[in-house]
């Protein structure tokens, strides 16, 4: 056993599965929360890769085949969760769960079914001597109360957690997730990349079976632009003078093995352009100008050039009825979650705005949240957004922090209550 406390924490995120020991300041193991398989296997070898094998630097991600767990922010297949886990688990932690505790990041609003399987899982198929389930918002908080003492004192935050499968606004007081005020949006990285994808192949290449390389791309060209009319407008300017144009080169499978950024300098040219106000007469080129450079730059076969993508598709989460989808975007999300708060605390959740989730990692998008919010908000409040130092492992901190806690031991089920109770009497103890 290698972390101190006996306790093995696990945020199971959607996209990305967090494992450690709790105690320890960051997880062992950040690995997707999938399995995969190669175009080239066939039926009879099913040669499956899970977790931290889909990193290894000499395996080709091109075209696989993915089977996640989790659909749409829940765990609805326990079987490839269970081949997850088992990797991580014993291969990367070296633990045995029948000598550990668990403490279980889970989703909110979880269904008592898909509790009940989880439960099974836990208990029955790993064996783990306890369990102790615990929702993301009310972790994060935990973690930046411990390192801010205005948080601590004001015990009280809004976390916005831009997840994989939803972005969720939800109030936390005293380090309980007020649900009754809780807002979602359908809309998280997987909507994102998929969206990436669907522009590139209408564009370029098809690459509709490239989730792994896409989401490479969003992650590395990404970025929400704060003046939308300006930024389109320089995105039809012609190659050399486009600030936002610039490629990405899909592994072949010979020379390389992973997607990369054609010129690094290239892509962060768009960091120079002035946040505010008119540009110069650049932007007023004559139309020719523009689309007759169009075609100039040469792109290899597997190659594919990105210009306002880059900003459209973080564009969803600020405004998706631009895209189709009915729904709020996030600055009227956060709005709705204080409203529905008792009006002494709503103050309060506008000074403590905490970013979390990877969505939240593209470039400008806390600034860009402050001037969508600020008009919205009652003048005499002020609005204050606070991103997490590291808004992946926020999660998992936040519940390393509390399985290190002395009252942990009492917050846990034991494998006996759950064998003689059930599950639905246990799960009472969680307070969901």
């Amino acid at each position: 056993m290698t972390g101190g406390s006996g306790v093995v924490v696990i945020d199971n995120g959607g996209g990305l599965l967090k494992a450690g020991f709790g105690g320890d300041k960051d997880p062992i193991a950040v690995v997707p929360n999938c399995i995969a398989k190669s175009p080239g296997s066939t039926a009879s070898s099913k040669k499956w890769l899970a977790a931290d094998q889909l990193q290894a630097q000499d395996v080709d991600v091109t075209g696989m085949t993915l089977r996640r767990p989790i659909d749409r922010g829940y765990l609805i297949n326990t079987e490839v969760q269970r081949e997850v886990w088992e990797r991580v688990l014993r291969g990367l932690l070296q633990v045995d769960p029948t000598n550990s505790s668990l403490l279980l990041v889970e989703p909110q609003f979880n269904p008592p079914g898909l509790q009940h399987a989880t439960d099974e899982l836990v208990f029955e198929e790993f064996g783990f001597s306890s369990l102790c389930v615990a929702d993301a918002p009310s972790l994060v908080h935990l973690y930046e109360a411990t390192h801010q003492p205005s948080l601590f004192r004001a015990q009280c935050s809004l976390v916005v957690d831009c997840g994989f499968s939803f972005t969720h606004a939800s109030p936390v007081l005293q380090n309980f997730t007020l649900n009754y005020a809780v807002r979602r949006m359908d809309l998280g990285g997987k909507a994102l990349t998929n969206y990436l994808k669907e522009l590139v192949s209408y564009r370029s290449l098809n690459v509709m079976d490239e989730t792994l390389l896409i989401d490479d791309a969003k992650e590395k060209l990404c970025f929400v632009s704060l003046d939308v009319p300006r930024d389109l407008r320089l995105a039809r300017l012609s190659h050399k003078d486009n600030p936002f144009r610039c490629s990405y080169i899909l592994p072949d499978g010979i020379t390389s093995k992973k997607g990369i950024v054609k010129d690094m300098d290239e892509a962060r040219r768009y960091c120079s352009l002035p946040a505010d106000g008119e540009l110069d007469k650049k932007d007023g080129d004559s139309d020719t100008n523009k689309f007759e450079d169009k075609k100039k730059p040469e792109l290899s076969q597997n190659e594919f050039a990105l210009t306002n993508e880059r900003f459209l598709v973080p564009e969803m989460l600020f405004h998706p009825i631009d895209l189709g989808m009915n729904q709020a975007g996030l600055a009227e999300c956060i709005v709705r979650a204080v409203q529905a708060c008792h009006p002494y605390i709503q103050p309060v959740l506008y000074e403590s705005i905490i970013l979390t989730g990877g969505s939240t990692l593209f470039p400008r998008f806390a600034e860009r949240l402050q001037r969508e919010l600020r008009p919205i908000v009652p003048e005499d409040y002020q609005v204050k957004i606070i991103p997490q130092e590291n808004p992946i492992l926020g999660v998992w901190r936040g519940g390393s922090i509390l399985a290190s806690s002395p009252d942990f031991t009492s917050m846990c089920v034991t494998k006996s209550e759950y064998e003689e109770m059930g599950s639905a009497r246990c799960r009472r103890r969680f307070f969901h």
